[in-house]
């Protein structure tokens, strides 16, 4: 087993820093003091090149894997912008794959490049208010008319539905109790945000302020049917493509978060002078702060290798969620461990730590909680019963 670091992974790792080093602290506390879309930073982001590092290159993207993509998130994290950051290039990667796998080449060709350049911004509609992490209990609904569907329904939770002009939303065309299994009749759509027929309202937040979280109401949206992607009722099948990669990736996220709590924990730790000698010096500061790096360390193993294992075709499930939930959980005790290590300056802003650990939090609760995450495994890798 070769855990060597190849010199195109090394390329990507300084190709991406060389981007998110020129946005200071500074620049992310102002984020988080005024909520505003770090435009600047994702338009630096799109004139690298970066937001198509998934991206096939017919259509202008690097075509690479989720191990590149990881390390790309993985270095979007690491250097103070945490999620508000890595959310507002995040949703580029992996959540248009539906587009990639099973878009006609007309829409690839429509919708791909602007995405790639940056000068279009898709949300999400995914999430709904009574169905949560239960997809198939989704009501917004997409009645068929003459050239295509009008949508009605609610979404929750879309993010950068504010700046967006594009949303993917997946809708009922068959309802529930019509379908013989609850996966069956549900249809995906890429289409324009029309605001006019969609009513985006904003969340306020406990962390992430720059990049907006929203609830939003369609009334009786018109979608053209070439805004269609794939069969109508098969896109469940679709959203699945993108399920794994995106556990990888906040994977990547939070140990980057991590990472970056934990150098500055153990920079102040070796700085800061009590009762004569650093606090880094008693062992009650310098084992939990090595306790952080060696979760750390362990989930960004499993991450790779959940990526490895997507990249090579091969059954990634388990892998993927545990990536997930070990990086999460390592991620989120880190920046704990430094807001705890700054002492009473850990709760001040201008430290950054108490940023970061309002960030990593998102982190344990989306895109899975831990709870499936663990009754996955139970059942899927320990043959356990289903428990839901």
């Amino acid at each position: 087993m070769d855990f060597s670091i190849s010199e195109d992974h090394r390329l990507i790792r300084e190709g991406v820093a060389s981007v998110v080093r020129t946005f200071g602290d500074d620049y992310w506390y102002d984020r988080d003091e005024d909520g505003v879309f770090p435009h600047a930073f994702h338009r630096a982001m799109a004139d690298a090149g970066w937001l198509g590092i998934t991206m096939p290159q017919e259509y202008g993207g690097a075509g690479l894997g989720v191990a590149e993509a990881a390390i790309m998130m993985h270095e979007v994290a690491s250097h103070g912008g945490g999620m508000a950051a890595a959310s507002s290039v995040h949703i580029n990667l992996f959540g248009p794959h539906p587009i990639v796998v099973v878009g006609t080449p007309d829409q690839k060709k429509r919708w791909l490049p602007p995405l790639i350049a940056g000068k279009e911004q898709c949300c999400f509609g995914f999430t709904e208010p009574d169905a949560g992490l239960n997809t198939t209990a989704i009501k917004t609904f997409a009645q068929k008319v003459p050239g295509g569907y009008l949508v009605h329904g609610q979404k929750v939770w879309t993010s950068t539905a504010q700046v967006a002009n594009k949303i993917m939303l997946l809708t009922r065309t068959t309802k529930l109790e019509d379908c013989k299994r609850p996966t069956d009749g549900i249809t995906i759509f890429y289409t324009d945000l029309d605001r006019s027929k969609i009513e985006v309202r904003r969340i306020p937040k406990m962390g992430r302020k720059a990049v907006d979280s929203n609830a939003i109401f369609i009334d009786g949206l018109f979608i053209p049917e070439s805004d269609r992607i794939g069969e109508e009722g098969k896109g469940f099948s679709y959203i699945l493509h993108s399920l794994n990669p995106e556990r990888v990736l906040v994977a990547a996220e939070a140990i980057g978060m991590g990472q970056d709590a934990l150098r500055r924990a153990t920079k102040y730790a070796r700085e800061r002078i009590v009762f004569g000698r650093p606090i880094g010096q008693n062992q009650g500061i310098q084992h939990p702060l090595a306790e952080c790096w060696m979760g750390l360390e362990a989930a960004w193993a499993m991450t790779m290798k959940g990526a490895w294992l997507y990249d090579q075709h091969q059954p990634c499930g388990a892998e993927a969620n545990t990536a997930k939930f070990l990086g999460a959980r390592a991620g989120f005790a880190a920046c704990q461990q430094a807001v705890l290590t700054h002492g009473g300056f850990g709760y001040a802003k201008e430290y950054h730590v108490e940023r970061l650990m309002r960030e990593v939090m998102i982190t344990r609760i989306a895109p899975v909680t831990e709870q499936l995450i663990l009754s996955f495994v139970a059942e899927k890798v320990l043959d356990l019963p289903k428990s839901y």
